[in-house]
């Protein structure tokens, strides 16, 4: 999933905007959501603190309410992963963009063919989400490439010594640590129990009681211990 935040005080400005996201997502196979904002208000603060997958912010950077520069700082204080591409009618402000170090992808005038521009730089960002929605394994020799969403859960089989990671058609065998394979992970990986690690977004349900873990595909798990369910939170 990925997560198009977009603000921006004109209207047809704004309507272009997710006529070219549209566009350049009927071209991949990623799922996405835009979420559309005419100012810097109190629910754009909330969609920054939420922790939504994957997220491309399109920023105005004059609002009315407030500057995108310092909208990014914002951002960037508590995220340094999602991509900002800066808009604006005000060429004059991008050596403060520059100097401002908000590790951007680009600076992109409303003056200067700015669909074009900003087609190729939601290519770039989703270049670069998509080789996050991936993890690259290398074992003996082999390499792996699972996609993050096919990932059911990970665990640690103490008798042969291998990590195993479930996925929606195969389990992985490797001989990995959890923690090597953990540090690989995004924040919707979550520990259930000191021998494994589940895909909060792949869970139906979670029976505290009886500690089964039910994931969408039917399928349970039992590595649901009391030391990390008090921590088990799964999206709404």
């Amino acid at each position: 999933m990925i997560s198009f935040i977009v603000c921006d005080d004109n209207l047809m400005v704004r309507k272009n905007i997710e006529n070219i996201i549209l566009k350049k997502m009927m071209k991949n196979d990623f799922a996405y959501k835009t979420y559309i904002f005419d100012d810097y208000n109190d629910n754009f603060s909330k969609i920054i603190n939420q922790k939504l997958p994957n997220k491309i912010y399109i920023l105005d950077i004059e609002a009315p309410s407030n500057s995108g520069i310092d909208i990014a700082r914002t951002i960037r204080r508590k995220d340094l992963d999602s991509v900002i591409i800066f808009l604006t009618s005000h060429e004059e402000l991008g050596y403060m963009v520059l100097k401002s170090e908000l590790l951007f992808l680009t600076f992109i005038s409303k003056y200067d063919q700015y669909e074009e521009n900003l087609e190729k730089a939601i290519s770039k960002a989703i270049e670069l989400i998509g080789k996050k929605l991936y993890i690259h394994l290398e074992d003996r020799g082999v390499v792996y490439t699972i996609p993050l969403n096919e990932i059911l859960y990970i665990t640690k089989d103490s008798q042969e010594r291998k990590t195993i990671i479930k996925t929606d058609y195969t389990e992985f065998k490797l001989n990995k640590t959890l923690l090597e394979v953990t540090e690989l992970l995004d924040e919707n990986f979550i520990q259930t129990h000191r021998a494994c690690i589940i895909n909060k977004t792949r869970v139906r349900c979670v029976d505290m009681k009886k500690k089964f873990i039910t994931f969408d595909d039917g399928s349970q798990i039992t590595l649901l211990s009391d030391n990390y369910k008090k921590g088990l939170k799964l999206n709404e």
